[in-house]
């Protein structure tokens, strides 16, 4: 017991445990702004992911409307519902079934 009682006393323990306090709750970078952070990187690593995917397809559709013009017509008529002046669309739509 003697000993912890020398060990609080300690002026050089205190300032350790007193700064490591002050840098695990009080100071700008505490614990908690480290995990916001850290999901916030998270999440912005997933947009990113998903936002390449999206590019890569985009930039594969460009490179297949470029090559030939009957693929640009399937794809204005299945993605922007285009048609020509005699022509009727339909679109169906399958609802979900919820279990």
């Amino acid at each position: 017991m003697k000993r912890l009682l020398d060990l609080f006393r300690n002026k050089y323990f205190l300032a350790i445990a007193a700064f490591g306090v002050w840098m695990l709750f009080f100071d700008k970078n505490d614990i908690i702004a480290q995990y916001e952070y850290s999901a916030q990187v998270k999440k912005l690593q997933q947009e990113k992911d998903f936002y390449t995917k999206e590019t890569a397809l985009v930039k594969k559709d460009l490179k297949e409307l470029d090559s030939n013009l009957n693929s640009a017509e399937k794809f204005a008529r299945e993605k922007y519902f285009m048609k020509k002046a005699n022509e009727d669309v339909f679109v169906i739509v399958k609802e979900e079934t919820k279990k």
